[in-house]
């Protein structure tokens, strides 16, 4: 069977591919919610942070600078935004209670 790009694929290389992406669908839904939405929000600020970095330092290391910077406050973020959460400031300190 010929690939679509000239590659020769046959039917075991096609199958194990398919079970490997089975294999990795099954683990991906190992999470709770907090660590989906954590992971979710360091994935968003990434990839923002990298293109970000990389357009303005043009340069690999300004990309992935901006990268990790960007996971870093997207994971931060996405955590602290719990739904169902509220919160209010009270003595100079912020209180969270369930909406």
């Amino acid at each position: 069977m010929r690939g679509v790009v000239g590659f020769n694929c046959n039917q075991k290389q096609i199958r194990k591919s398919l079970v490997m992406i089975a294999m990795a669908l099954a683990l991906a839904g190992c999470a709770n919610g907090r660590q989906d939405r954590v992971l979710g929000g360091a994935l968003i600020g990434g990839g923002t942070g990298a293109l970000i970095g990389g357009l303005a330092g043009q340069t690999a290391g300004a990309a992935v600078a901006g990268g990790l910077i960007g996971a870093a406050a997207g994971a931060i973020i996405a955590d602290a935004m719990r739904p169902g959460w509220c919160y209010y400031w009270r003595h100079h300190r912020r209180h969270y209670v369930r909406c």
